[in-house]
């Protein structure tokens, strides 16, 4: 039996396991152990965790172990614990309503926490699913959340038909509900593996601050990144924001829904080098 044959044994007997327990239980080289683990990851047949356990190493465990990774969730902070066991009780949880630490912090939860996106009334709602449901399971919730909330939003709008109210207010209430710039903000985060550290909203579903870790080939990258649902970003608007990414000596990432002007597109690429512009 070779190192990899007793390395594969030793998990699927313990279960998740650190680099250093198996090399001393078999006995090997912590090289090599560590070499091997990488091996068979990249061949499919174990999995590497992303908690971090004892002095910041990742477990590694064979496929249909997931569920004793909860075995580990002591060693989650304190806020990641918290949204942990309430994803654990809900199953299914939507961001919307969680309050902003929680909102921060499922996103490091990426053993536990996965998330998709749901279409309702004309807008993207995020949602996170507890790791060891099924799809079935969790679209059968999203749908007696949004049924539910879909029932209230009837008794509103019936009481709103009682009375009555001036077309331009009604009008301007209606384009409030429908925008969900922070919604698409979020996809972009997650379609782009961007891992969400603080979170500002300065003005609802138009202006919003974050400090986020960006993934790239030489590990991750802190980033400030300012979110404006303006439909024309002037050379302003790129300006205080580059200003604001100095003063937290981090690169200034600005999401936007609109275009930059002719003027902000040469300071951007002139005068705010490292700033980067995405359309969400």
């Amino acid at each position: 039996m070779d190192d990899k044959d007793r390395i594969l044994g030793f998990i699927r007997m313990r279960g998740p396991s650190l680099p250093t327990t198996i090399a001393k239980e078999i006995q090997a080289d912590s090289f090599f152990v560590s070499a091997h683990l990488s091996e068979l990851k990249g061949q499919g047949r174990i999995k590497i965790s992303h908690i971090k356990v004892g002095g910041g190493s990742p477990l590694y465990y064979l496929p249909g172990q997931e569920s004793q990774l909860q075995n580990f969730s002591e060693n989650l902070g304190e806020k990641e614990r918290k949204v942990y066991e309430l994803l654990k009780e809900k199953k299914v949880l939507r961001d919307s309503k969680l309050v902003p630490v929680f909102r921060a912090a499922i996103r490091s939860l990426k053993d536990f926490a996965f998330p998709f996106t749901v279409n309702y009334r004309g807008n993207k709602e995020i949602f996170w699913k507890w790791y060891l449901i099924s799809n079935e399971e969790a679209e059968k919730t999203v749908r007696g959340i949004l049924g539910m909330k879909a029932e209230k939003k009837k008794e509103t709008e019936k009481k709103k038909a009682e009375k009555p109210e001036d077309t331009k207010e009604a009008a301007q209430e209606a384009a409030k509900k429908s925008s969900n710039f922070y919604g698409d903000v979020n996809e972009y985060f997650i379609q782009n593996k961007i891992n969400v550290i603080e979170e500002n909203i300065i003005r609802k579903n138009s202006d919003m601050e974050f400090i986020v870790d960006v993934p790239s080939a030489v590990g991750s990258l802190r980033y400030f990144v300012k979110a404006k649902s303006k439909k024309r970003v002037n050379d302003g608007d790129l300006s205080s924001v580059f200003i604001r990414a100095q003063t937290k000596r981090l690169p200034a990432l600005f999401l936007g829904k609109g275009k930059l002007t002719k003027k902000a597109e040469e300071m951007l690429e002139k005068e705010f080098k490292g700033m980067q512009f995405k359309g969400v």
